[in-house]
C-alpha cells in the first residue's frame, strides 16, 4: 500500500485513496489533510490519477478497554526499541488498530504531540483511558530520556494485572452463570411444569404429602407473581451495583465484606496485595519518589480498604515514618509483604522486593483459581441436585403413595 507525505496540521483528518500511477498500475494508499481537495491536489503532483477519495470514519465501535491500551502500550513500547519515531509509530497503531474510537483516540494523541505538547500532558487529557499511574510513568520517562524502558515496564504491568483480573473474573463468573441459569430452570418448572401436575393431582382425591404441598403452594406464588418476582430481583441487583459505584460508604462496606468472604475473600485479598506490590514496584523503580507513587497505588489496587490504607501510609511517610512501620500500623499486609519491603529498604532495593513479592502473589492467585475451579464444579453439582431433584421428587411422592395403596 502506498502513502503519500504531506505537512500535517493538528486537524486534519485522514483520507483513503485510490488511483492509477503513472505507470497504469492501481495504487492505495491513506493520506491526512485538511480536505479532499488537498489530498487530490497532493496526489496529482505525484503523478497519481485519483479515482476515488473518502475520509475515514471515527464513529462507532466498541467502548475501549483496558486490554485496548494495554496491547497499545505494548505496540508502541516495542516500535520505539526498534526506533521507530514516535509520531510514525502512532500512525502505525493507529492504522492497525481494529477499533474506529481506539484510533480516534490515538489520532488525537499524535495531533497533540504534533503540536509540541509532551507525550504524557497528552495523555492527562484522556483520564478515562490513561490514568494518573500511567501518566506519572510516562512523564518520568521523559524526564529522564527513558521512555522506551518505562513503556516496557509500563506494559508488562499492565499485562500481568490484566491476567489477574481476567483470573479473578474467570473464578467468579462461572459459579455465578450456573447459579443464573438455575434459577431460570427452577422459574420454568414452577410456572409451567408445577401446574400440570396440580391438575393431576387434584384428581387424585387424597392428601398429598408434605413437600408436595409446599412445592405447589411456591409455584401458586410464582404463578401469581412472577412479575414482582423478576421487577424486585432485576430492580434490586440494578440499584445495589448503581448504589455501590456512586456511594463511597457503600464501597468501603463492601470492600471489606468481600474480603472476609470464605474462600473467595482470600483469593480478592491476594490478587489486590499482587496489584499494590507491583504498582508500588513499577513507579519506585521509574524514579517517582515515595510520597508521588503512593498516590497512585491506593487507587490501582482496586480496593477502598486498601485505598484508604494508602492515603494512610503515604501521611506517615510524607513526615518522615519508614515505609515498613507505616504498612505496619494499618494492619491489612501479610507478614511477607512486610519482611519484603523491611529487607528492600535496608538494602536499598525495595522495587526489586516488591516485584517479588507481586510475583509471590500473582502464582498464589494463579493456584487458588485452579484449585477452586476444581472445587466449584462439584459443589454445585451437589446444590443443582439438591434444588431439582427436590423438586422432581416432591412431584412424584404422591405417585410412589398411590402405587403403595393399589
Amino acid at each position: 500500500m502506498a502513502t503519500a507525505a504531506l505537512t500535517k496540521n493538528p486537524k486534519d483528518a485522514i483520507f483513503e485513496w485510490e488511483g492509477k500511477d503513472r505507470n497504469g498500475k492501481i495504487v492505495r494508499g491513506e493520506i491526512r489533510a485538511g480536505g479532499e481537495a488537498v489530498v487530490s491536489a497532493s496526489l496529482r503532483r505525484q503523478g497519481i490519477l485519483v479515482n476515488k477519495v473518502r475520509k475515514r470514519r471515527m464513529a462507532g465501535g466498541r467502548s475501549i478497554k483496558q486490554r485496548d491500551i494495554a496491547i497499545f502500550t505494548r505496540q508502541l513500547s516495542t516500535m520505539m526499541k526498534a526506533g521507530v519515531p514516535l509520531l510514525q509509530s502512532f500512525d502505525i497503531v493507529g492504522r492497525g488498530s481494529t477499533n474506529p474510537r481506539m484510533t480516534k483516540l490515538l489520532n488525537d494523541i499524535r495531533s497533540d504531540v504534533e503540536t509540541g505538547t509532551s507525550l504524557s500532558a497528552s495523555f492527562r487529557k484522556h483520564p478515562l483511558h490513561f490514568d494518573s499511574l500511567y501518566c506519572n510513568l510516562v512523564e518520568a520517562g521523559e524526564a529522564g530520556g527513558i521512555l522506551e524502558a518505562l513503556l516496557d515496564r509500563l506494559a508488562i504491568y499492565q499485562e500481568k494485572t490484566l491476567a489477574i483480573k481476567q483470573k479473578i473474573k474467570g473464578a467468579l463468573m462461572y459459579p455465578i452463570a450456573v447459579l443464573v441459569v438455575a434459577f431460570v430452570v427452577v422459574t420454568v418448572i414452577m410456572i409451567f411444569v408445577i401446574p400440570a401436575f396440580k391438575e393431576v393431582f387434584t384428581s387424585f382425591g387424597g392428601e398429598l404429602p408434605a413437600p408436595t404441598l409446599f412445592v405447589i403452594a411456591l409455584s401458586e406464588f410464582f404463578v401469581s407473581y412472577w412479575w414482582a418476582i423478576f421487577g424486585l430481583l432485576f430492580g434490586g441487583i440494578y440499584f445495589f451495583f448503581e448504589s455501590w459505584k456512586r456511594s463511597e460508604k457503600m464501597q468501603v462496606a463492601m470492600d471489606r465484606l468481600l474480603l472476609k468472604v470464605p474462600v473467595f475473600g482470600e483469593l480478592i485479598n491476594k490478587s489486590v496485595i499482587a496489584r499494590w506490590t507491583r504498582t508500588l514496584s513499577t513507579m519506585f523503580a521509574a524514579g517517582v519518589p515515595l510520597v508521588e507513587a503512593l498516590d497512585s497505588v491506593g487507587g490501582a489496587s482496586g480496593n477502598a480498604v486498601y485505598q484508604i490504607a494508602t492515603e494512610q501510609i503515604q501521611k506517615d511517610v510524607s513526615t518522615g515514618s519508614a515505609l515498613t512501620t507505616s504498612m505496619t500500623s494499618t494492619g491489612v499486609f501479610p507478614t511477607m509483604v512486610l519482611q519484603m519491603a523491611a529487607i528492600g529498604e535496608e538494602s536499598g532495593s525495595l522495587d526489586h522486593m516488591l516485584a517479588k513479592a507481586a510475583e509471590f502473589y500473582e502464582e498464589e492467585v494463579d493456584e487458588m483459581v485452579k484449585g477452586l475451579s476444581s472445587l466449584m464444579e462439584p459443589f454445585i453439582i451437589v446444590i443443582l441436585g439438591v434444588i431439582i431433584g427436590g423438586i422432581v421428587v416432591s412431584m412424584y411422592l404422591p405417585i410412589f403413595k398411590l402405587g403403595a395403596v393399589v
